[in-house]
């Protein structure tokens, strides 16, 4: 299981996530906050080899922008990726969510399309995930879904809500923004899954009153149903116990789009809770394309009192597999190592295994960005992870596989 450094060390990069051309699993691309030129860029990391080497280069700013940050790609259809971002002015201020389309496998990408504009103290988008529909049996098969925060009057008596916007167009246009929450709540980015019959899950924790709400839709994002609970979460601090970097916490959500009949309709949701007195990665399943969700529990058998954070989740559309990758600092504490957590029974019990080769230290460090990502290769079941690591001395992009 080898790791492969995929930045250069020459700056910072932090925040990737990952995709994978499902039907020409050699073109893989990751997608990270990029500093090598001073201000927050996207850079973009692309093999087409299947891992074995990578190129590097920049997104291009979208006009009218200082920076731009907290990137999320997924793969769409046959040779498409889209990246959405949060792009900012020079005060870091008017966040607006921007959306980057590549129709020749991430060999070029059009012009920046502007998903919900940002304005100065009193607009500011961010946290933003994309997911696109994959289920072959989905009537909206193909639609591109971001949902993302959606703060407002950030400098004055500041709010935060969860928007949702869609593309059924590929990407070229987005429809009109829903908000998803309630303006009394304040949450932290979402998470979105889409079913095997194209119902969309949309989730999100309340940092106020402790609860994990969904929302779902039956037609495609065009409206939604109420807002439900999954469950109560026990937010850990931030910083963890014994770091300074800020951990947020979020859900992140997939469901099973294989045809597997043991796991077929189901819906996962993963997050980090305090409820045990540390940090311990939390699933909850839902048999019914999100209707009903059953009890939460850990999946990593840390042990007691160590700090694993900032799950992410893949399920394979070939046999349903489930796959949980996450930080942790249960090997060499301090030192931080990225774990996979794998299912093949339905999220019902789980094997934990090491991804990274050697623990790597962020004493002291800030910030080492929000989240990690994972994608799979359906035709062989290698499930790959992408991660910030400091191994090098600076904070660098790495990926490592199950194989």
């Amino acid at each position: 299981m080898a790791n492969i450094q995929i930045s250069p060390s020459s700056s910072v990069q932090f925040e990737p996530t990952i995709a994978v051309n499902w039907l020409n699993p050699s073109v893989m691309v990751v997608v990270a906050v990029d500093f090598s030129t001073g201000s927050p860029n996207i850079g973009l990391y692309k093999s087409i080899d299947a891992g074995a080497t990578w190129s590097t280069t920049l997104l291009p700013l979208p006009a009218g922008f200082a920076g731009i940050e907290a990137p999320h790609i997924d793969y769409n259809f046959p040779n498409s990726f889209v990246v959405l971002a949060h792009a900012f002015d020079s005060d870091g201020l008017s966040g607006s969510i921007v959306s980057y389309i590549s129709n020749d496998n991430a060999s070029s990408f059009g012009t920046p399309v502007i998903v919900n504009q940002g304005f100065g103290q009193f607009v500011n988008d961010d946290q933003v995930v994309v997911v696109t529909d994959k289920a072959g049996s989905s009537p909206f098969f193909g639609n591109i879904y971001t949902g993302y925060t959606h703060d407002y009057n950030t400098q004055f008596i500041p709010g935060n809500t969860i928007f949702f916007n869609r593309s059924i167009d590929g990407g070229n246009t987005y429809m009109s923004p829903s908000l998803l929450s309630s303006i009394a709540d304040f949450e932290e980015f979402p998470g979105i899954a889409v079913t095997l019959n194209g119902i969309l899950v949309v989730g999100w924790i309340t940092q106020d009153n402790s609860e994990f709400e969904i929302r779902s839709s039956m037609d495609g994002g065009a409206t939604f149903q109420t807002e439900t609970m999954v469950t109560s979460v026990d937010i850990p601090p931030s910083p963890l116990p014994g770091y300074d970097f800020r951990c947020l916490t979020y859900p992140n959500l997939a469901a099973d789009i294989s045809n597997a009949s043991a796991s077929q309709g189901n819906v996962y949701a993963v997050w980090q809770d305090f409820r045990q007195g540390y940090s311990d990665i939390y699933l909850a399943i839902s048999t019914n394309f999100g209707v009903d969700w059953g009890t939460p529990v850990p999946i990593t058998g840390s042990p007691v009192g160590s700090q694993s954070f900032f799950p992410t989740i893949t399920v394979s559309p070939t046999d349903g597999a489930v796959f949980v990758s996450y930080y942790t600092n249960r090997l060499n504490p301090p030192d931080i190592d990225v774990y996979l957590a794998t299912s093949r029974d339905g999220g019902m019990t789980f094997t934990n295994t090491r991804i990274t080769t050697t623990s790597f230290n962020v004493t002291g460090l800030p910030l080492i960005g929000d989240y990690i990502g994972s994608a799979i290769v359906p035709q062989t079941g290698r499930l790959i992870t992408a991660w910030a690591d400091t191994r090098t001395g600076t904070l660098n992009i790495w990926v490592g596989d199950n194989q």
